[in-house]
């Protein structure tokens, strides 16, 4: 068992991903580094995670994986008990108990394409494993902190399941959005066989999971938690507007008491020029030589020239969120003889298909990677000039973070976590990058044309990326934010 001696307060994260062991996005990064940075302000944090396919085997890999499981849990769910064995392992200083049940936590992609009472059931599991945890882990969180829609039903089972609702003063509870896109609806038929009381579900209680005759389930998360959070200020702003709430503003306006907006971190232990193992020459603030080098690497894999045409970057998720189409339609004007691009992510079949084409089209400006690649994305960081990020919008965003430490200029739209984060260098000497405010591809290509004009003076240019490369996001000034948080709740009960 790993000591915690000196630690008081106990928070317990609860997630579907958490990086390096199982990671599709920014959630993964942010479970896998939040709860680390926590320890520093004297705050025991620990995880549940679902051992997904390989999970299991990269704990023993890359940590300390306990040979014999702690345990088992049941939990029963559509009137039979589902029953998990409890490993226990230590990756990266990160505590960490896997829940290990093949049946349910069996799909490697972890998210459902489609959401329904049968690919539900992995992520009520995971809600309603906690309070069976204790019996095998004599450790007793005062914090249950769950995170987006996956682990949402932890705060609404205190006040509603039939049975975990006698822990209800065991346990505060703390809920993140990082992505109010993502809900959980579904048919309310399930609440049920879940072991959910009608309550749950009630056309006159307006804090009930009721969501226009359907069940929603990040609803339930917002009015029954403690305190809820977003991952930046703005868009703890944006989500209590009509166009930025997506159909819970109203809910969230009603609970706005509760909520606070806290900036992600990035963890510089893995971004980090001066260190980083994937890059083929390391640089740093004051010696810079190595990022010309990084480019040389990266142009030499595109299968181009050096032309002194700036290098344009995208390394993210291919969705419509990340203005994938303002984004192509904004370079076409640039890349017959003014930028190359390159583009690393995955994403749904159709962006996929769009960019091949795009490719096709310019194949000595544009150079696709069409899949997440660690290696390359880190290339692409460190090689490239200018990072594109017009999102519609950002809950909170790390490529312009990462970009940052890179020397890498962020062009992006003034929107969430993007607004909080880049300073626009025409309208500040402390710039970091470059702002545009309309969701328009003419607005994208006035952005990027400013930011190329600032390259061309050297001197400028080079003040930029300084600004940006001294810019501290780690998670140390986010985690000090959460503790404030946790103990707020508690001086407050």
């Amino acid at each position: 068992m790993i000591a915690y001696k000196h630690f008081t307060l106990k928070v317990l994260h609860i997630a579907p991903e958490c990086s390096p062991l199982a990671k599709k996005g920014g959630l993964g990064d942010v479970v896998g580094t939040l709860p680390k940075a926590l320890r520093n302000q004297s705050i025991d944090a620990r995880v549940l995670l679902p051992a997904w396919p390989g999970v299991i085997e990269k704990a023993g890999s890359m940590g300390k994986l306990k040979k014999e499981p702690l345990g088992e849990i049941s939990v029963a769910l559509n009137w039979r008990a589902y029953t998990a064995s409890v490993l226990e392992a230590e990756v990266n200083g990160l505590h960490i108990y896997l829940l290990d049940q093949p049946e349910l936590f069996s799909d490697p992609c972890i998210y459902p394409e489609k959401l329904d009472a049968e690919t539900v059931l992995p992520f009520i599991f995971l809600s309603l494993a906690p309070f069976e945890l204790l019996r095998l882990t004599k450790w007793k969180p005062q914090f249950l902190h769950a995170h987006d829609w996956t682990t949402a039903p932890v705060s609404a089972a205190l006040k509603w399941h039939r049975y975990y609702s006698y822990f209800n003063g065991d346990y505060d509870t703390v809920f993140t959005i990082h992505n109010l896109a993502f809900q959980g609806i579904i048919d309310h038929s399930v609440l049920d066989g879940w072991g959910f009381t009608p309550k749950a579900f009630s056309n006159l209680d307006m804090d009930s999971m009721e969501f226009f005759g359907q069940l929603n389930m990040m609803k339930g998360a917002i009015t029954t938690t403690e305190a809820f959070t977003t991952v930046s200020p703005s868009y703890s702003w944006d989500i209590q507007t009509p166009n930025g709430g997506l159909g819970l503003d109203g809910v969230i306006v009603a609970h706005r008491n509760k909520l606070r907006g806290i900036i992600n971190g990035i963890d510089y232990e893995v971004w980090d020029p001066k260190s980083d193992p994937l890059l083929p020459v390391n640089f740093s603030i004051d010696e810079m030589d190595g990022k010309g080098e990084c480019r040389k690497t990266l142009l030499k894999e595109c299968g181009w020239k050096e032309d002194k045409r700036p290098l344009l970057i995208f390394v993210g998720r291919l969705t419509e969120q990340k203005g994938i189409d303002i984004m192509l339609d904004a370079l076409r004007p640039f890349l017959t003889n003014k930028v190359r691009c390159v583009i690393v992510g995955s994403g749904n079949d159709f962006y996929t298909r769009k960019l091949r084409e795009f490719q096709k089209e310019y194949p000595d400006s544009v150079y696709a990677v069409l899949e997440f690649n660690e290696e390359k994305a880190h290339l692409a960081y460190a090689g490239g000039d200018i990072l594109l990020m017009p999102s519609l919008f950002e809950p909170c965003g790390l490529s312009q973070l990462i970009a940052f430490a890179y020397g890498t200029i962020p062009v992006a739209r003034a929107t969430g976590g993007l607004a909080d984060t880049v300073i626009d260098a025409d309208g500040s000497p402390d710039g970091t990058g470059f702002l545009f405010k309309d969701f328009s591809q003419d607005e994208l290509g006035k952005a990027i044309e400013r930011a190329i004009l600032a390259q061309k003076d050297a001197s400028r240019w080079e003040s930029i990326i300084k600004n940006a490369m001294s810019s501290d996001f780690s998670w140390d000034n986010s985690a000090k934010a959460y503790a404030e948080l946790y103990r707020d709740i508690l001086t407050s009960d």
